[in-house]
């Protein structure tokens, strides 16, 4: 049988080993999960609001616990550890304040005497979630869905095992029944049966575009809905007339936070010549005061990237933008899964860094002539999951929003992702929403009733 293993990515170290779960395993989840749907979908909202209350609590009163297990499966610093867990606790409270809104019946005129669309669970909802954000990415999908009566089967990522089974216990302990929310330990490649089962009603993935397309095509096979939010190569874009000291330093936080280990990370800095070198030696004093290094201590600013392979990719993604023209400005050098903050300018379209994305803490500039040609540099990308644009008038931002292909456009801010917004990409960074009204309908049966 084959086995999981947890590894610090700090120092290497094995943290636990878990045992996979074999084919009677999924078989009783899917049956207990099953179970738990028609126990979910007969119980009352208030009940489960007052479970999903009770988890929320559990969350808070042991943060430093669940902060632990964050940190030392993927490395990110407790510090960000601990605010990923407070996240999740916090939008489970936004949900049960506002969950009876957003499974109100709507009422349609019609011919009928009444009609009317109800939204009602369907059954067991599948997520295949990865390991960057590896409670938030899970908890945004579980919370809307549980409250309204569907169940959850978790495939996570395996180098967060812990966390998944943490979670597990967690929906247990809150007074959830059996089954509610499961961990499934089960590799890639053994995913589609469960795809394939009628009990499961849907997926959803959080991941590469090409772990996207391959669990897309699944679920259109089995006839499956799904939601993909995939990669991203998001633009930074910073005009003429922004903010320079507040962009810079929002622009090294949206792209060095968590390792620089994110779908939304500000991936692309795009600048105004105008401003080029005035906000690149704002932003080359922040990353070079910035210090990389064990997670659990609280000077440390950047954690480890999550294992070592990841942080070869990244040295050789840089490797091969240096050899086509970019400039190496600061940082480069790796050890292992140690990855200290790294920036080039001189980065145009066709480069590795331009072309690709980049899942570490790697910030790159690009020069625009003016905002037309940023607008079209941040446009040349097959991926659209967010985008920020730095300027101080208003009106030319609300302008320039609407040019920009993304599922998500922040003026003078970070892109994240929030409880009351719903969240998402275009083109290859995936479909269909999460979070808010829309990301809470995306797995109901939106059944029209119609009364004569």
């Amino acid at each position: 049988m084959s086995t999981f293993r947890s590894i610090n990515p700090y120092n290497q170290e094995t943290i636990a080993e878990y045992a996979a779960h074999s084919e009677a395993d999924i078989e009783q989840r899917l049956a207990w999960g099953h179970q738990a749907y028609q126990h979910l979908s007969h119980a009352s909202l208030e009940e489960r609001c007052k479970w999903m209350l009770a988890l929320a609590g559990l969350l808070k009163t042991n943060v430093e616990e669940h902060a632990g297990i964050i940190s030392r499966e993927m490395g990110k610093t407790f510090k960000e550890a601990k605010a990923e867990v407070l996240k999740c606790a916090t939008s489970a409270e936004y949900y049960v304040a506002h969950i009876a809104e957003m499974l109100q019946p709507k009422l349609i005129t019609s011919d009928a005497q009444q009609s009317y669309i109800s939204y009602e669970p369907k059954g067991i909802i599948l997520a295949i979630m990865p390991w960057n954000f590896p409670y938030w990415q899970v908890f945004r999908f579980a919370i809307p869905n549980l409250l309204a009566g569907n169940s959850a089967l978790l495939k996570h990522a395996s180098n967060v095992s812990g966390c998944a089974l943490a979670m597990e216990d967690l929906f247990l302990a809150a007074g959830f029944p059996e089954g509610a929310f499961q961990a499934l330990l089960v590799n890639s490649k053994n995913i589609e049966p469960v795809i394939a089962d009628p009990r499961v009603q849907g997926v959803t993935l959080t991941g590469s575009t090409g772990a996207g397309m391959s669990v897309g095509a699944l679920a259109g096979k089995y006839i499956k809905k799904s939601v993909l939010e995939l990669g991203g190569s998001d633009p930074f874009i910073v005009l003429k007339d922004a903010n320079l000291d507040e962009a810079a330093k929002i622009a090294v936080k949206a792209r060095m936070q968590n390792a620089g280990q994110s779908c939304i990370a500000a991936k692309r800095w795009i600048v105004e010549e105008a401003i080029l070198g005035d906000f690149t030696d704002r932003v080359s004093n922040i990353l070079g005061h910035m210090r990389q290094g064990d997670p659990f201590d609280p000077e440390t600013d950047l954690g480890p990237m999550a294992r070592p392979d990841l942080a070869a990719e990244l040295a050789q993604q840089l490797k091969q933008t240096v050899s086509q023209g970019a400039s190496l400005a600061l940082g480069g050098q790796h050890q292992e899964a140690n990855f200290i903050p790294t920036l080039l300018t001189g980065v145009q379209p066709g480069m590795t860094a331009f072309e690709e994305e980049t899942f570490g803490p790697l910030a790159v500039i690009i020069k625009a002539a003016n905002e037309n040609q940023a607008i079209q540099l941040a446009n040349q990308t097959p991926f659209g999951l967010g985008a920020s644009l730095w300027t101080t008038d208003l009106d030319k931002a609300r302008r320039l929003a609407r040019q920009i292909e993304s599922g998500n456009v922040f003026i003078n801010a970070m892109v994240r992702s929030d409880a009351r917004l719903p969240f998402g990409g275009v083109k290859q960074s995936g479909y269909g929403r999460e979070l808010s009204l829309e990301g809470t309908h995306e797995f109901l049966n939106v059944k029209t009733v119609y009364i004569a």
